[in-house]
């Protein structure tokens, strides 16, 4: 499971949609520190809000194309008919792609989250005489780490004859790291301070719930490979995710008693409110620009919730894949 696990992780960093993601990612998210000047509210809440909204469309992009094709492409070549043919179970195999997408998108969420937390630090530019419009360390240290993993990845390409693409993930999940812990160690005149006054636990618990909606949707994107092609899975993760932004508004409020409706039809909507994965619980942008406290038990309690789903659409994959003929 394993093995599989780490050549689907291989498999889906080396395709070049997962590069020109990440770098479409991250330059909307410097694009931000820009769009948030043009309002006539606190410039950096809607910074944070733009760059959460940012992350949360990237990150299901990068798990709707990751996943969607790690196992629809081995089904339609008959590849994966050569290892379960092997004595390797199939829930082996469904469970080992997951976790190999799982890891892929956790490399480019990752980058995705420092360039966001550096957008942060550097903040909306002011031009007053008070406040330093251009914070230079953040300038210098993001471009040499993306212009690093660049260099690295056209090295080992042209040297070695390594992918391009896999090797510039790996080499700028690095970069980046370095870039963000030297930022966090200077302030805006290049002194030295304290790192941990940078850190933001309040917007960490929102990007880590992020995150989770992504792993989410991602399980549900393996779930739909499994019977259906690469377009039409596409098609059920956007599905699913429109679903799951308006359910608690349409279905949520006619459980709770909010709108006219009989009993019987109440009893009809509960199956289907709590299958469809409900995408607000992990937004939690609204709470953050609204100074509404996030805390460590709301963060464990959609974290069960996340992991609950994650297994009930892992467990429908395997028992769809189990009786699927790929010979």
């Amino acid at each position: 499971m394993f093995t599989i696990a780490w050549n689907a992780c291989l498999e889906s960093i080396r395709r070049p949609v997962f590069g020109v993601l990440l770098l479409a990612g991250m330059l909307a998210l410097v694009l931000n520190v820009g769009l948030a000047a043009f309002t006539l509210d606190d410039d950096n809440k809607i910074l944070v809000d733009l760059g959460l909204s940012t992350l949360f469309l990237c990150g299901l992009l990068l798990a709707a194309c990751t996943a969607t094709t790690v196992l629809t492409r081995e089904i339609e070549n008959r590849t994966v008919l050569t290892v379960v043919s092997k004595p390797v179970p199939r829930p082996a195999v469904v469970v080992g792609k997951y976790l190999g997408v799982a890891a892929a998108l956790t490399a480019g969420f990752w980058t995705l989250t420092v360039a966001f937390l550096l957008t942060l630090r550097h903040r909306v530019p002011v031009g007053d005489e008070q406040t330093v419009a251009v914070d230079a360390p953040v300038l210098v240290f993001g471009l040499l780490a993306l212009a690093l993993a660049v260099t690295l990845a056209a090295a080992a390409n042209y040297l070695g004859g390594r992918p391009f693409t896999s090797t510039f993930v790996a080499a700028l999940v690095a970069t980046a790291t370095a870039a963000l812990v030297g930022v966090w160690c200077l302030d805006r005149g290049w002194r030295l301070q304290n790192p941990l006054g940078e850190w933001d636990a309040q917007v960490m618990i929102a990007v880590a719930l992020v995150f989770e909606a992504v792993l989410l949707l991602a399980a549900v994107a393996i779930a739909a490979s499994t019977r259906l092609g690469g377009v039409m899975t596409l098609l059920v993760c956007a599905g699913v995710f429109l679903a799951g932004l308006v359910s608690e508004y349409f279905l949520g409020s006619l459980l709770a008693g909010e709108t006219a409706g009989a009993a019987w039809v109440r009893w009809l909507v509960w199956p289907v409110y709590a299958a469809l994965p409900n995408m607000q619980f992990f937004w939690a942008a609204d709470a953050l620009t609204q100074g509404q406290p996030l805390t460590l038990g709301d963060l464990a309690g959609v974290s069960l919730y996340a992991a609950a789903m994650i297994a009930a659409f892992i467990s429908l994959a395997v028992a769809l894949f189990q009786c699927r003929d790929v010979g």
